[in-house]
């Protein structure tokens, strides 16, 4: 890369180059330098909210104005952007917090830019989900990332359902004024002995992590009203093996005849919850098997 103002160890912006750019999802000086010589150097910086990141290039001295890119302009954006690199221009890519197009918009831009065989340079750096993974202390070595969930019941159950069984952490995003809802699901679906980590408002000041069973989250998120503010990671840990005997009374013939026969009739969540009920055995096992027999509804 060529230098700025003589000084080797800074990157300058290429022209006709996309970069995402990650920022901080809290704390502003979790910021990367290399972030900031880029930011600092390129024609125009591509943001999710124009406000928000005009507060972050204010706090650096970076003069840029940004350019809306959200996700009800994206694609018209797309055609400008690629149109700018075409000229010679350079963007820097930015959302509100953390990396783009982990959950945020930006993914239209980049293969736009990708497909117009223009180059697209990561500036690695700040990603909510990494944060929380790292202190949540999972038993699982693999995780499957979600984000967030969809808005409705049965589209949520329905994304639940798909991935209940399999043998990894799961990580969601949430907000504030639906965390309830997803902790809800997540416990009715996954089962109320898998564990969960609550991850809030991370690198700010009222961070917060917190681990319990699914079947401890509601009462625990009633208990104080603070815990429904701010910005969510959601972690559940994969299933754990049941003990033994656990195991063989989940297998035993009379169990599978009752599921079976359940499962003419209903969906396999709600078979292994009237299974579960009839003969106190765990829940999420019998759910386990249930997909296996009948994986779809």
């Amino acid at each position: 890369m060529t230098s700025v103002d003589g000084d080797a160890s800074r990157f300058h912006a290429v022209p006709g180059t996309l970069y995402v750019v990650a920022t901080p999802v809290g704390n502003l000086r979790d910021v990367t330098l290399r972030a900031l010589d880029i930011l600092g150097t390129v024609d125009v910086v591509a943001a999710e909210d124009t406000r928000v990141t005009a507060v972050l290039l204010r706090h650096f001295g970076i003069a840029a104005r940004p350019l809306s890119l959200h996700e009800h302009n994206e694609a018209a954006r797309a055609v400008r952007i690629v149109g700018l690199l075409r000229e010679g221009r350079s963007v820097a890519l930015v959302s509100d917090a953390g990396t783009p197009a982990v959950s945020d918009p930006g993914a239209l831009l980049v293969r736009a830019v990708g497909d117009a065989g223009l180059p697209v340079v990561p500036i690695p750096g700040a990603n909510a989900a990494i944060a929380a993974l790292s202190a949540a202390g999972l038993h699982a070595p693999r995780f499957l990332f979600l984000g967030f969930l969809p808005a409705t019941a049965k589209a949520r159950r329905d994304t639940l359902i798909a991935v209940a069984a399999l043998p990894y952490a799961l990580v969601f995003y949430e907000a504030p004024h639906r965390v309830g809802a997803t902790l809800a699901a997540l416990s009715e679906v996954l089962g109320g002995e898998r564990e969960l980590t609550v991850a809030r408002e991370l690198t700010k000041k009222f961070e917060s992590i917190a681990r319990l069973r699914l079947a401890d989250a509601a009462a625990w998120l009633a208990a104080d009203p603070n815990r429904s503010r701010g910005e969510f990671v959601l972690l559940v840990d994969a299933p754990q093996p049941e003990s033994g005997s656990a195991a063989a009374a989940a297998s035993s013939p009379e169990t599978e005849r009752w599921l079976r026969a359940l499962l003419d009739e209903l969906p396999p969540s709600r078979a292994a919850r009237v299974v579960a009920a009839m003969t106190g055995e765990p829940r999420d096992r019998l759910y386990a098997r249930a997909l296996a027999l009948k994986p779809t509804e």
